[in-house]
């Protein structure tokens, strides 16, 4: 198969490559896009959706921030070589992974944060490239407009926030919010166009 121009790496959250992650990658596959789905977990079982505090705690315990951003490092020098535009789209603990990537330089085009909460311990990166943070209006862990004050003004980042819980985009999740999601895909397809 002839490989394309453009590639988007898609990072899970804590429940691993699942139902959502893998219509995420169909979605830009159809797109034309080549896509990378790294698993940061043991195993190609995922965690189902109850079970949303043990996912945490197998992320916080035997994966976490530094080993997943230290193999997107890898997979980005890679695909810098293969392709002319790299992508890094992550949703929750994947959206904290890919804004540390986006201090990285000339090796992303272009990153997609949805909802990344603990994006708040991360304030001291400073992107260089493009950056798209959706985040939801509605947050248990944190207050939304203590993030998006401190981000604002930064150069190359832009936040929009929808309405909705954490997960708003997943259509397999309780906290589905079927306008709040295309007005999310909308602005990412817009962000993905004019990213040259």
């Amino acid at each position: 198969m002839e490989r394309k121009e453009r590639a988007v790496i898609v990072l899970h959250e804590i429940y691993g490559i699942n139902q959502h992650i893998k219509s995420v990658c169909e979605h830009y596959l159809a797109a034309g896009y080549d896509v990378l789905c790294p698993n940061f977990g043991d195993s190609e079982e995922y965690f189902d959706y109850s079970r949303e505090e043990e996912a945490y705690q197998y992320f916080v315990d035997y994966i976490g921030f530094s080993s997943v951003t230290c193999e997107v490092k890898k997979i980005l020098l890679q695909a810098q070589r293969d392709y002319k535009q790299v992508f890094l789209i992550g949703f929750s603990v994947g959206a904290t992974a890919a804004w540390i990537c986006s201090g990285l330089g000339s090796s992303v085009d272009g990153v997609i944060c949805y909802y990344g909460s603990r994006i708040r311990d991360f304030l001291n990166i400073i992107p260089k490239c493009p950056v798209l943070l959706i985040c939801a209006k509605e947050e248990k862990s944190f207050i939304v407009s203590d993030l998006t004050s401190a981000l604002e003004r930064r150069e190359y980042v832009r936040i929009h926030v929808l309405n909705g819980k954490h997960g708003f985009c997943d259509p397999f999740c309780k906290a589905y919010n079927e306008q709040s999601a295309r007005i999310a895909q909308d602005l990412v397809d817009k962000f993905l166009e004019n990213t040259h």
